[in-house]
């Protein structure tokens, strides 16, 4: 037992990593207890092994529709804290480390310009409430809108729906830029919405679009008619169930790809 105890250290020392670990429990360590006569081995999870589980763990509470993974890899530590964003990252730092599942709160609206990182802000957020145990969905609104259509025919509408329904945190990204039919606005939009304030869940949004602006842009559908009422209903669900902060700043797509052409 002393000797497997001791080889095990040397083992630890130089760590080849969990898939090669050439212990005799993989991602365990040996360790000895005292109680004589006799010498008790037990094994515990190394903190590679208790790493990786977290992160397993962290990555099933947090689902995506149509988001890149550099968004959903996102953290608060690498995100700049300049000044047009600041308030926006302060609220939604609160927001992550405040928010219980069954605590009615307040949900998070960010607008402003394409580029910004606001989508970036939004993948932080997730990361941070899988961090503590609280699962999340960031959908990218446009695609899951036409996902929903196509899920006509199977009969799977319901089932698409009633996810985002459900969901203690939901984060709708780019809404606005979805064409407006009245089908998506009242029947998949506005049920969800519906659903998520009765039953007190908050719902995350980033957009190009004020408040004043999405009201517009649901006004209209894609055939020229003009519904203002049903317009006004669904933004009842979103002006008075969240704080909207504005994110400015500097196109960081455009820059990115700068720098990459330079450097090329």
């Amino acid at each position: 037992r002393l000797e497997l105890y001791i080889q095990e250290k040397r083992n630890c020392r130089q760590c080849p990593g969990l898939k090669q670990c050439p212990n005799l429990m993989a991602g365990h360590r040996s360790e000895v207890r005292c109680e004589p006569p006799f010498l008790h081995l037990s094994f515990q999870k190394c903190p590679q092994l208790l790493q990786q589980e977290m992160a397993s763990k962290q990555s099933s509470l947090i689902r995506s529709h149509y988001v890149p993974d550099e968004i959903m890899e996102a953290s608060f530590s690498t995100i700049e804290r300049d000044l047009p964003r600041l308030d926006a990252l302060n609220a939604l730092m609160e927001f992550c480390l405040t928010y219980e599942v069954g605590k009615k709160m307040p949900g998070i609206y960010l607008y402003g310009p394409l580029g910004v990182g606001k989508s970036r802000m939004m993948g932080a957020a997730c990361r941070k409430l899988a961090e503590r145990g609280i699962p999340s969905i960031m959908v990218y609104l446009p695609e899951f809108l036409r996902e929903v259509k196509d899920a006509i025919n199977d009969g799977r509408v319901q089932e698409k729906v009633e996810v985002l329904q459900r969901v203690p945190v939901l984060v709708l990204d780019d809404i606005g830029a979805e064409t407006v039919s009245p089908w998506v606005r009242d029947e998949i939009l506005g049920t969800i919405l519906q659903s998520r304030v009765a039953a007190g869940l908050p719902t995350l949004y980033t957009s190009n679009m004020n408040y004043d602006e999405l009201e517009e842009h649901f006004t209209y559908t894609y055939k020229g008619d003009i519904e203002e009422m049903k317009a006004k209903r669904i933004m009842e669900r979103i002006r008075y169930e969240t704080r909207a902060f504005y994110v400015g700043g500097e196109n960081r797509r455009k820059n990115k790809w700068s720098s990459a052409n330079v450097s090329n």
